[in-house]
């Protein structure tokens, strides 16, 4: 079997099921493998999109057994999962095929005993009581799944543990399996560890072996975005220079950082959200026409984009740069405190919980459009949107002093997936008034139905060997390199004043002022507001 199952498009998806694997998860005791990765393959399992046999073990340090590994998961499907009810019987066939497995993540033989355990779990897992046993598959034949839902910290040395385990087994004529790995971000914490840890990991496993997961890239509406470009006659002729004015790309939380300080503070909103999902969002937004939709095909013109960023000079406080930080402020009623006050946050620290940037692309398709990328901790609404904004049309006829809306298509990739176009319209009457209307496609209203976890779609592409939804090396590094100045340009300033906002606004006046000076408007606060008001 090669290294990369051919993708398979999703007309033959819907019709096929993978082979039987074993899936591997280290730090199961973790929030992540209970919030997401359980209920995902639970989801999964319902719907019938796994094979009917495998197996799921989870890795971590804490004593535990197979049967109170389940107990805690079924628990916590309690909390996290997305379906409205669970089925005891389904759940009951879901949890024979999960298991524990107990040792530290440095100890290699605690790799020689997951080994082991896979080959026992193999062997049991597929002897059913009312049925023949059937073949055991490892013996270096079995599909190997491993997800390292660890911090960055493991991930070089559970990778080299599974090396002296014979775990990353590549492909070959001679093999009959595939083992394929699956990491978090982050992706390293600058361009250097970035380098270093893909270096390690493509040292032990090839790079088709490696799925670098992103869960954005998960989410419906931002698949939706080749559709939407690619398969729309109407969209593609008008995406450049020519007809678009500039790109607004939004995320927002409402939330702070939930007791993650001393993680957070070496993060930052640059390297917690901008470098990684905003980067996808602007690729995806910006590239060219792929000639196929191959994995490495879209990835390519992905790493292109990123290539094509202008390098933004290195003083952080230069005219493309805004970061801010939130103070004590008010969310839905309640007072919430300021970042400095939150739980293990170091006193007068500098690091960012927003950020925005005003970012060129240096490229035919897209000279002289800015894109305008924010994020930020303790805003208003949770929202992730991209706006589109077209150029004006001439200020003749209808808009001969130059007062009409532009044209806008918003791009809701969360809450509310879905998509807005702003047009123009005459009010009904004699006179001649012209207002703004808005065309509103949404994914639950048109499909009557719950749009899939990112997580489902990601793990299922994973067991399929479809990279395309994954970051490949050179695209983390291509993000890297674009962020490098700024990080240097805001690590020499740190001992700076940091702009504040207060918890419950849309960031500090400072990024009203990117735009503002540009004679343009954040137009999600516009609209969010039902005013600007700031001249």
């Amino acid at each position: 079997m090669s290294g990369m199952e051919t993708s398979k498009n999703s007309k033959e998806r819907a019709y096929s099921k993978p082979s039987p694997f074993s899936m591997v998860i280290f730090g199961a005791s973790g929030d992540l493998t209970h919030r997401k990765l359980i209920p995902a393959l639970y989801n999964l399992h319902v719907q019938g999109l796994l094979p009917e046999d495998y197996s799921i073990i989870g890795f971590a340090r804490r004593d535990n057994t197979d049967e109170g590994f389940r107990g805690q998961l079924r628990d916590a499907m309690e909390k996290y999962a997305s379906l409205d009810a669970i089925d005891p019987a389904v759940w009951t066939d879901f949890a024979s095929k999960i298991f524990y497995h107990q040792a530290n993540f440095d100890d290699v033989q605690g790799y020689y005993s997951l080994r082991q355990k896979l080959e026992d779990v193999a062997d049991r897992g597929m002897r059913r009581p009312d049925g023949p046993s059937r073949q055991c598959l490892l013996d270096l034949k079995q599909n190997l799944l491993f997800y390292l839902a660890t911090p960055p910290n493991y991930f070089s040395g559970i990778v080299d543990r599974l090396e002296q385990a014979g775990l990353n087994y590549c492909h070959s004529n001679k093999q009959e399996g595939w083992s394929r790995i699956i990491i978090e971000k982050p992706f390293g914490h600058d361009l250097q560890s970035a380098r270093k840890l893909n270096a390690h990991i493509t040292r032990v496993f090839n790079e088709d072996q490696i799925f670098r997961i992103d869960h954005y890239l998960g989410k419906e509406t931002v698949q939706n975005l080749l559709v939407l470009r690619f398969a729309n006659a109407i969209f593609e002729p008008i995406w450049n220079h020519k007809y678009i004015d500039h790109v607004q790309i939004t995320v927002s939380e409402t939330v702070g950082v939930e007791g993650r300080g001393p993680y957070y503070d070496t993060s930052g909103a640059m390297r917690d959200i901008m470098q990684n999902h905003m980067m996808h969002l602007l690729a995806l937004v910006a590239m060219e026409p792929p000639f196929s939709l191959q994995a490495n095909t879209v990835r390519d013109e992905k790493v292109q984009v990123l290539k094509a960023l202008r390098r933004i000079p290195d003083e952080c406080t230069s005219k493309c740069v805004v970061r801010g930080q939130y103070a004590a402020g008010v969310i839905k009623d309640q007072q919430v405190p300021g970042y400095l006050q939150e739980e293990r946050v170091p006193e007068g620290s500098t690091t960012e919980t927003f950020i925005a940037i005003k970012a060129m692309i240096d490229n035919w398709r897209w000279a002289g459009v800015p894109f305008y990328l924010r994020t930020g901790k303790r805003m208003p609404s949770r929202i992730t949107e991209i706006d589109i904004h077209f150029k004006p049309v001439p200020q003749v006829l209808f808009n001969a002093d130059n007062t009409l809306k532009h044209n806008i298509l918003s791009i809701r990739i969360q809450p509310n997936d879905g998509m807005t176009m702003r047009f123009q319209v005459k009010v009904p009457g004699q006179a001649m008034n012209i207002v703004p209307a808005k065309m509103d496609f949404s994914y639950v209203d048109t499909f009557d139905q719950k749009t899939p976890d990112a997580y489902e779609r990601l793990i299922l592409d994973t067991i399929f060997g479809d990279a395309t939804l994954f970051t490949r090396s050179d695209e983390v590094e291509a993000s890297w390199d674009f962020f490098m100045p700024i990080i240097q340009g805001c690590h020499s300033k740190n001992t700076e004043k940091i702009p504040t906002y207060p918890a419950g606004s849309w960031g500090p006046t400072e990024a009203d002022d990117l735009l503002i000076k540009d004679n343009r408007f954040w137009y999600l606060t516009y609209r969010s507001l039902k005013r600007y008001n700031r001249s």
